[in-house]
């Protein structure tokens, strides 16, 4: 599993770009700080002043959970 979207991202990341997942989500102060990482990666846009998560970055998000639950198993 080696293309683009199979990112390595820190733990404060996974948590900004789950918070992204709602419109209203309110970002803590770590995650705001990883918010320009997940931009400059394209997984997340600043559009209006607010943040959103980019359709990469819900594909990353998708194959980060299931990297996660075949770590668990």
């Amino acid at each position: 599993m080696n293309d683009d979207s199979d990112f390595d991202l820190r733990p404060d990341q996974w948590e900004a770009l789950k918070a992204l997942r709602s419109p209203v989500a309110g970002l803590s102060a770590s995650s705001r700080l990883a918010l320009d990482d997940l931009v400059a990666l394209g997984l997340a846009t600043m559009s209006d002043r607010a943040p959103a998560i980019t359709a990469k970055g819900r594909k990353a998000l998708i194959r980060g959970s299931f990297r996660l639950l075949d770590a668990a198993a």
